[in-house]
Parts: structure tokens; C-alpha cells; sequence
């Protein structure tokens, strides 16, 4: 069994992390566990663009933008680390995939590569009170079960 993990970095695709790896051990070492994260630098752009001109230095947009990305993926890295560590200590075979582009299209070409169930985290890293959009966006169009952990 191959099971892909959405991974943006927020306490909801942690949790979904975790009921991946008990899925996982359910199936007696049998499972494969691919913790999984794209990046789309687009969004730190338009982050960057938002804090140049609340701060009035829209010239420093760029500086802004590098330093947002590089933190974005330290971030990311960091989650994914301690998971795959947790993942280790339970005896789950698991492994991290980090991309960079659009979301959505990413999301749904990897999922749709031969997993046999995605686990995603119900809210993003906004934390709003209402279903993702990127959940929106991409189940109609993902083959493999999805399993949404609140």
C-alpha cells in the first residue's frame, strides 16, 4: 500500500501525518508512507508584495519575497523531519517529497501516480473555519480514496 501525505506545513497536515503512520502500521509493515509538500513561490510573492507596501518600502519587495521563500522551505523541511523522525521511531517506512510550482496541478499528477489512498489535513495554514480551498480544488480530479482528518 502506498499512501501519499499533503504536507503544508500546518498543525492539520501533522495530525493527517499521524493518522497516515497508523494506517500504515495497521497494514504490518507493509505500507509506504510519502510525506509530501509543493511550494509555489507565487505565494511568497504576493506575501512579500502585502508587507512592501503596508511598510511603504515596495522597493524592498524582492528582499522581502527571498527571505519569505527561504523561510517557507526551512519551514517545510523542518515539519517534514520531525515527521519522517516519528515515522522511524514507529517502524513506518516512510519518505519526504518536496516540489516547487503550482499546488494543485502538482498535487493531482503525484496522487494520481499510483497511491493507493491520500491523506490531507481538512484546514490549510490559514486555519479558517471552512473546508480548504485546495481540498476544493483538487478531489474531484484525485483517483485514489482521500481521507480529510480534522
Amino acid at each position: 500500500m502506498r499512501i501519499l501525505v499533503l504536507v503544508d506545513g500546518s498543525k492539520w497536515s501533522q495530525k493527517a501525518a499521524l493518522h497516515a503512520f497508523d494506517v500504515a502500521k495497521r497494514k504490518g509493515g507493509k505500507a509506504k508512507v510519502v510525506l509530501y509538500s509543493v511550494l509555489d513561490r507565487r505565494e511568497a510573492r504576493a506575501i512579500a508584495f502585502h508587507l512592501g507596501v503596508r511598510r511603504d518600502s515596495v522597493d524592498e519587495i524582492v528582499k522581502f519575497e527571498e527571505r519569505i521563500w527561504e523561510e517557507t522551505k526551512r519551514s517545510v523541511k523542518e515539519v517534514m523531519s520531525v515527521l519522517l523522525s516519528a515515522a522511524a521511531e514507529e517502524g513506518i517506512n516512510c519518505s519526504m517529497k518536496i516540489v516547487e510550482g503550482p499546488a494543485v496541478d502538482s498535487i493531482v499528477r503525484e496522487a494520481n501516480s499510483g497511491y493507493d489512498l491520500v491523506v490531507m489535513g481538512a484546514f490549510g495554514k490559514s486555519g479558517k473555519g471552512h473546508i480548504g480551498s485546495l481540498l476544493e480544488d483538487i478531489v474531484g480530479s484525485i483517483e485514489p480514496p482521500v481521507m480529510i482528518v480534522r
